[in-house]
């Protein structure tokens, strides 16, 4: 059964975005560059794949055998796991890693070396998210299941003024429960709500296919360092957690403050479903930047700390949103459209946690 879908009103001010695609475009046309991806891309998918992979391999062939190296070794795989996710994979999935399908379908797939699914990321997050942002009961990365309150239109529960004590450790185990829960909930889910077809699978050769990746990841990951690993079989199960909890946490604290702030607008549609907005203003009043002037941070965190780039343009690889940036700012402050900005990566944080405190105690 298809599930209703918001609808925007892109007749309304669509100056704004017709204005801003041109000059953008021209960016490009102008300097006779690729929206896809270059060789900093290149370059960063060695290093990130290398980062999650050569520690594993160190500790596996028995080069590694100190304990202590071999906590730092999950520790830098729980890092590599992130800068996957976030400068490889997620690109990939967006089709703006290259102009080769091919490519972007491959480099998409290694999230399930990852315990991830690229399938479920698609759905969730170019579909659901980058369509409905901030839309509760559309926006699945404001979806919690109750456990934490995301939005001011969501059900306040008690224990929710607590949850800017506990957040830090429900971000942390996010990629663990896509490993043992979330993906096969997520599979079921979407079948029922007809969302399938947009990748155009069927339920069950991709739950198959699901089950089958999901075996292979656990038996590598898990299997070889128990057999092979000089260290106790319950003390690679907590490294293995601990890895996925560093993953999880880099994660959230990336995409998290992006929208969960202070500034950003969390739009409730109308009774048609409805928004009285243009797509590209709802992103613009639903999305924030930050650190934009950290080279090495936004070069390890894959350009999503600029989320309203990215948000505006995601068949545009990320390596191009520094230089983009300034063009949708000074577009933006024309025609009079919010642009939210925190300076650094810690005020970001620290504006989220400020809303999520603010959520948990009912004051918004």
């Amino acid at each position: 059964m298809s599930t209703p879908i918001v609808k925007f009103d892109n007749r309304k001010s669509p100056e704004f975005f017709k204005e801003l695609s041109k000059r953008v475009n021209q960016y490009f046309k102008s300097n006779g560059i690729s929206k896809y991806g270059n060789w900093n891309m290149k370059l960063k998918t060695v290093f990130m794949l290398s980062l999650y992979i050569a520690p594993f391999v160190l500790m596996v062939t028995g080069v590694v055998t100190n304990v202590w190296l071999i906590v730092l070794m999950w520790a830098l795989m729980g890092v590599g796991m992130a800068g996957i996710g976030l400068s490889v994979m997620h690109d990939a999935c967006h089709g703006s890693y290259s102009k080769n399908k091919r490519v972007n379908k491959i480099l998409g797939a290694v999230l399930q070396i990852l315990g991830g699914s690229d399938l479920n990321w698609k759905i969730q997050h170019n579909v659901l998210h980058h369509t409905f942002t901030n839309i509760d009961g559309f926006d699945e990365d404001i979806d919690t299941n109750g456990l934490m309150r995301f939005s001011p239109n969501q059900e306040r529960k008690r224990f929710h003024k607590y949850q800017v004590y506990y957040a830090p450790f429900l971000y942390g185990l996010m990629t663990f429960f896509w490993v043992i829960m979330k993906d096969f909930q997520g599979l079921i889910r979407y079948r029922d709500k007809d969302l399938l077809k947009s990748q155009g699978v069927e339920f069950g050769p991709s739950m198959l296919k699901l089950v089958i990746s999901r075996i292979v990841y656990l038996g590598i990951i898990l299997t070889l360092p128990i057999l092979f690993v000089n260290i106790p079989w319950w003390a690679t199960l907590l490294l293995f957690f601990m890895m996925h909890f560093i993953a999880g946490l880099i994660l959230a604290l990336i995409f998290q403050p992006a929208h969960v702030i202070n500034e950003t607008e969390f739009v409730v549609p109308n009774e048609d479903l409805s928004v009285e907005n243009h797509w590209a203003i709802h992103q613009m009043k639903t999305t924030a930047n930050f650190a934009n002037r950290a080279r090495l941070f936004s070069w390890f965190v894959g350009g999503l700390n600029y989320q309203v780039e990215h948000h505006l343009f995601p068949n545009i690889c990320h390596v191009h949103y520094r230089h983009i940036s300034k063009i949708v700012k000074e577009t933006a402050k024309e025609y009079q459209v919010p642009y939210y900005e925190e300076k650094t990566f810690f005020g970001a944080v620290r504006n989220h946690f400020s809303m999520i405190n603010k959520l948990g105690k009912g004051t918004i």
